[in-house]
This record gives C-alpha cells, structure tokens and sequence, in this order.
C-alpha cells in the first residue's frame, strides 16, 4: 500500500561529484543507484518516475585546503547547480530526489526545500540520517573537506558563497536549528561537539538510540509532523553499519542495523509527509558488488511504502 498520491511524479537529479569529499569515489553514486534499480523501485509503488540525467560541474582538482576549505568554488558550483534544478522540481509539484555524490551536496539540495518551503508556507522538517554531525567550519575541520560542514553552512555557520545559497544569509539561514533531527550519529569532532550542543539541534546519536531504542528515537524525530509539514530525508549511507554497507568512504562501526534502518524509513512512509530526498555518500569504488547501492534502494522502496503488511497511515 502506497501513501502517496499516484499521480506525484518523482524526479530523479544525478549529482556525480565528489567534490567535498576526502576520497575519491561518490562521483560514480548516481550510475550504481540506477544499475541497482531505483526507478523501477519507486515505479512499483504507482508513481511517475522522470529521471533528469545528471548535472554537469567542475572536476575534483584534489587540491589542499586554502583557508580552511578544500574545493570551496568548486563546491559553490555544483551547490548552486543542484540548488536550481530542486528548487525548479519542487516549483513544479515534483517529488525530487538526489542521487549523490557526497554530502557537500546537501547545502544546494536543502536551500531548495528551504526556499520553497519559505514561498509556500509549509513547514519544514528535515531528518538527518548520519554517523558524523557535519557541523564543522573552517576553524574546527581537521581535513577542510566540505562534506562534513553542510549543517553548519544551512544554519549560518560557513562560507558566505554556500551560506547564501539560494537567497539566504548568515542572519537568515536556509534552516533553524530547531528543524533538524540527526539520527544515528556516533563520530563528532571535539570542537563539533559543543557547536552542535550551543545551537540546540536535536541529535539522537547511537548511544541513545541503543538506550531508548530506534522506535522512540523516531517517534521524537517525527513529534508534530502533520499536513502543512514538508519532510525532507538527507540519508547519507555511512549511516549504516559498515558491515552491511561498504561502500562508503568514511566508514564508522557500530552504525544501525538492515532492521533498525528499514524501520527509520517505515516510520517515515507511515506519515505520508514525505517530499524530498537525498542520497548521499555512496562509493561504488569500495563497494561489494554494488551491495550498498541494493541496500539504498531498498530503504528508498521502505520510505515510499514497501511493507510485509497493510497498515494505517498517520494523518
């Protein structure tokens, strides 16, 4: 049973870049969803799939980091580029999903929902699906790689050039704090760790997800969901286990079970909210025969309804 409207055409936007990422790989993400069959997935569930191609951007240089930032113009492209071909699917009352590419991404995936959100009244709940917080800035990242600074550019905290993405500032960031919940975390730098606590984001790391369990965890991150509320996923797939999904690049152990995955992501069909989507951080070049990929697209049939049985949807 499906809790989306069959007339909803969901669009699929190629991202191939690994731009801000410190390995080299998440370029070739967007080719290994596609073999694994994202569209059919979806299509299953009687949905109109267009999938846009991919989007075009600069070359990784594989440069150092110049001020606390590697591949910043580079970054700022590929950003403004996703952040326009978004928002242009959402004006047109599409259901997007990025296929990444690494989580630099996520500043031009979410100023676009942020944006539209803005012009349409709706109010936006983003959940954050990750083992690493990514609100590091150019004076607390030990690498300089712009994947692990996406939260902190949409709350403000960044380079101006990715901070005003999509008409926002520093003073008018693309997202409140408060509009976020991060599940699964369990890798924070040290100076991360009190950014993340000053600006109050709701983080439900492993600790507590082990303590409390994935189902409250969830309940929480979902708390006041209701029909005016756009629902964004950002999934990054070292948000998984390592032993269940190798093809990432910056692997942490101890990351939530097939199980617990499946159930974050039932959780989130269950409310019917659903309205954007990114995938993120998948490296074909150090998967296992595109087991990761299979993985992703799994948990993206879950989020659009796949379940063993018929259930009742929250309204």
């Amino acid at each position: 049973m499906t809790t989306f409207n069959p007339q909803k055409t969901v669009s699929l936007i190629g991202v191939p870049t690994d731009i801000g990422a410190g390995t080299l790989g998440a370029r070739m993400g967007p080719e290994a969803l596609r073999v694994a069959g994202v569209a059919s997935a979806i299509k299953q569930f009687g949905l109109t799939v267009k999938d846009c191609g991919n989007l075009s951007g600069p070359a990784n240089p594989c440069q150092v980091a110049v001020n606390g930032f590697r591949h910043l113009p580079e970054v700022v492209q590929w950003n403004q580029s996703l952040h326009d071909a978004m928002y242009a699917e959402l004006k047109a009352g599409r259901l997007p999903i990025m296929l990444g590419g690494d989580h630099c991404l996520g500043i031009g995936s979410i100023s676009a929902v942020a944006k539209y959100c803005r012009e349409t009244g709706k109010k936006l709940r983003v959940l954050w699906f990750d083992a690493h917080a990514d609100f590091n800035t150019a004076t607390l990242t030990p690498s300089g790689n712009i994947h692990g600074m996406p939260v902190a550019c949409l709350c403000g905290h960044g380079p101006k050039e990715l901070v005003e993405i999509g008409g926002f500032s520093a003073d008018r960031p693309a997202l409140n704090p408060k509009e976020i919940r991060q599940i699964g975390i369990r890798s924070v730098d040290e100076g991360e760790k009190r950014l993340v606590h000053d600006m109050g984001i709701e983080v439900f790391d492993m600790r507590y997800i082990d303590e409390m369990g994935m189902r409250h965890a969830m309940e929480l991150a979902l708390a006041l969901v209701d029909a005016n509320t756009h629902l964004h996923v950002s999934l990054d797939v070292d948000f998984l286990d390592p032993d269940i999904a190798p093809g990432v690049g910056t692997t942490v152990r101890g990351g939530p079970t097939y199980r617990e995955a499946q159930l974050c992501m039932e959780m989130v069909a269950d409310t019917g909210r659903l309205a954007s989507l990114d995938v993120v951080e998948l490296n074909p070049a150090l998967d296992v025969r595109n087991q990761t990929a299979e993985l992703a697209v799994d948990l993206i049939e879950s989020l659009f309804g796949k379940s063993t049985l018929m259930r009742a949807t929250r309204l």
